[in-house]
């Protein structure tokens, strides 16, 4: 049973609908100028499964994040720099990769991998999705937005992956695009791709300094969890 404040809106599901499941099929098979592109499809489907899975998932473990992240940065608090930095990592980077992975497919651009590649690039992209979401079971705070949720009670969270690396969210996401233009044989998506790193970086930084500075006791865990993405290197 929810309260009132665990209501998601009709017009977050309607954003999630269009953001998730309709957008990016629509954006990619147009660039690609075909619908019949098999890899394409799957792909496609493979964001469906997570997008709707992980949000079942979260919405029975913690409804009230599920809740927050539709409410797309209207909490206060909200960092201002980070507006800016949602839109590039969440909306601007994702689909200037569908773009290119359409006009990739549409004009040859890349040669074909091996199947060993492109299965360990689709293992790759499951398993980043999959640690995605237990990184937003573990993390009732993983907003979609930097902010300090002073309003839902904001603690630091040091179990699952998060006693690995400190924005294991963002972490497992990397991968997963990193594997994506080798699942779809589209060598030229890795452009986009890193281009998106250099943002994720940055707005990892960007977090993790404001979590130090305004978070009680994150300094302290960022003490015993040393890195911020990746174990033994950042």
């Amino acid at each position: 049973m929810t309260t009132q404040e665990e209501t998601i809106s009709p017009q977050a599901f309607l954003r999630f609908a269009l953001g998730t499941l309709i957008i990016p099929a629509f954006v990619l098979f147009v660039a690609a100028g075909q619908v019949d592109w098999a890899l394409g499809w799957a792909y496609i489907t493979l964001l469906w499964l997570a997008g709707v899975i992980s949000r079942l998932i979260v919405w029975r473990v913690n409804p009230s994040l599920l809740v927050e992240r539709s409410s797309f940065g209207k909490g206060k608090n909200v960092e201002p720099w980070d507006r800016i930095m949602s839109l590039l990592i969440g909306l601007v980077g994702p689909l200037a990769m569908l773009i290119v992975a359409g006009l990739d497919h549409r004009f040859g651009w890349s040669p074909n991998p091996t199947l060993a590649v492109m299965g360990a690039a689709w293992l790759v992209i499951a398993i980043g999705y999959t640690l995605a979401t237990w990184a937003m079971i573990e993390n009732r705070f993983f907003s979609g937005y930097v902010r300090i949720q002073d309003d839902r009670g904001h603690v630091v969270i040091d179990s699952g992956p998060y006693a690995f690396v400190r924005h294991p969210g963002y972490a497992s996401v990397v991968f997963a695009y990193l594997a994506t233009p080798f699942a779809l044989g589209t060598l030229w998506v890795l452009i986009p791709v890193l281009l998106w790193l250099v943002a994720i970086v940055v707005r990892t930084a960007l977090e993790d300094q404001t979590l130090q500075t305004k978070l009680p006791g994150y300094a302290e865990y960022a003490q015993r969890v040393r890195y911020r993405l990746f174990p033994g290197i950042w």
